[in-house]
């Protein structure tokens, strides 16, 4: 198995990302906290943040140091990157010393069967660990705290509108095991706005759509993620549903520069969603995307009931990139090019061609 820094369409981005017109002056030598920094987001963003040479110490919070060190073998023994024991689930902060000058909390449950077997880390990460996390920013006096939300904030389409923007609400039935995400992100925001106004924290909120990439963990049960996993085993791509939910995808490279804006260019308070409409697809035509490059064929068979449980009710959930827009950022790739590049990526990593 090769790793990703040895494949050169992913270097290409990573650089490409590294190399965006934003500010980047604002992380020159500061201490960046980041959780969930070996998933898939969170390891494609250390990986711009080494490539730019900032000189920024990365606070790197997760629960297995040998995994860390594994993810990031290249840059590891080199002293930008200091290790802290924490698991999001269990929410209690270590003490830290010394400076925090930016907090990225991106650590969450994010796929189904995370949803339907841990629903009480779920809620927790974001809610209680995201309290604490804010909690060491305003004392440490921080310049910024991002908070990664999600398109799931949304909920149902209510068939009033084609794209959400940030403004949009609809309906989620709160009285459910799946409501734990979507509810528990939607705190999240309010628990930011709450730090904004009584502690003077300077806050932004990226709202992530349905992210896919090369850095996407084994253990993710995501539709997209198992449709990429059944063609690199050679298998039929398996749907689990009728396939006409219509959702918003990006591929990891956009998602990771949409997070840098926020960051760098988004306004305190404030939420964006990190999307496009070129990335938005059926998941019965993006299954057959990952099969016409597999050779396979598209098969249907129905969920477990634990599958089922952790499963989104929302059928539609295209989300309104224009605010990010506003802010200069443009994606890179369309939900063709992204898939394609993914799969190529994937099938060097772990085919070897």
């Amino acid at each position: 198995m090769k790793r990703l820094l040895e494949i050169p369409e992913y270097v290409e981005d990573v650089k490409r990302v590294a190399s965006l017109d934003l500010p980047w002056n604002k992380l020159h030598g500061k201490a960046i906290l980041i959780t969930g920094g070996t998933g898939l987001i969170g390891s494609f963003l250390i990986d711009v943040l080494m490539e730019a040479n900032l000189g920024c110490t990365i606070l790197l919070f997760g629960r297995s140091e040998d995994k860390a060190e594994a993810r990031f073998t290249e840059y590891w023994n080199a002293g930008w990157i200091r290790f802290v024991k924490w698991d999001a689930t269990l929410a209690t902060l270590p003490m830290i010393d010394g400076t925090v000058d930016y907090v990225l909390h991106l650590a969450s449950n994010t796929h189904p069967v995370a949803y339907a077997t841990d629903p009480i880390g779920t809620i927790t990460a974001n809610v209680i660990a995201l309290n604490n996390l804010l909690e060491l920013a305003a004392a440490k006096k921080c310049s910024r705290f991002l908070f990664a939300s999600s398109n799931e904030i949304y909920g149902e389409n209510r068939g009033d509108v084609e794209l959400f923007d940030e403004k949009y609400c609809g309906y989620i039935d709160c009285n459910t095991l799946r409501a734990g995400y979507p509810e528990s992100k939607r705190c999240g925001e309010a628990l930011c706005q709450a730090y904004i106004r009584q502690k003077g924290l300077d806050c932004v909120i990226a709202r992530l759509t349905r992210t896919y990439g090369p850095t996407i963990l084994p253990t993710d049960t995501k539709a997209i993620s198992q449709f990429f996993n059944n063609a690199l085993k050679g298998q039929d791509i398996v749907l689990k549903s009728e396939g006409n939910q219509y959702y918003s995808y990006q591929y990891v490279a956009d998602s990771v520069s949409g997070l840098l804006t926020v960051l760098l260019r988004g306004e305190s308070g404030e939420a964006y969603n990190i999307a496009d409409v070129s990335g938005d697809i059926t998941l019965r035509d993006l299954a057959g995307l990952i099969s016409e490059r597999a050779g396979r064929k598209v098969v249907f068979d129905l969920p477990s009931a634990v599958e089922s449980a952790g499963f989104s009710k929302a059928t539609k959930a295209r989300l309104d990139g224009g605010k990010l827009k506003s802010l200069g950022w443009r994606p890179a790739y369309d939900v063709c090019h992204g898939v394609e590049l993914n799969y190529r990526i994937l099938r060097k990593v772990h085919c070897g061609g």
